[in-house]
């Protein structure tokens, strides 16, 4: 099912790999670092989609949320500690 893919980018197994490649310590599951490497993942997957299927404008408007929302958390994470922002940066490849 075309639809469910969108929904179903990140399936436990590897939501759990993402999250424990950027937790902050042991219990650490809502960080901004975890959060952007959530969103992250799902962008590049949206991303690849859009290559296949150019006439979805539905999904592109979650896109474009998903890439508000990570923005909003970079600028957070900026202000709050400049030194993990450049490591986070650095560590997805955002801001070439």
């Amino acid at each position: 099912n075309k639809v469910g893919e969108i929904v179903m980018a990140l399936n436990a197994e590897q939501k759990s790999t993402i999250i424990i490649d950027n937790k902050l310590h042991e219990k650490d599951t809502g960080s901004s670092e975890v959060q952007i490497a959530l969103i992250s993942k799902r962008v590049t997957y949206l991303t690849e989609h859009f290559k296949t299927h150019s006439k979805d404008h539905h999904s592109r408007r979650g896109l474009l949320k998903l890439v508000s929302t990570r923005r909003k958390l970079l600028d957070h994470l900026k202000i709050e500690d400049l030194n993990r922002y450049q490591k986070i940066i650095t560590k997805l490849g955002i801001r070439r």
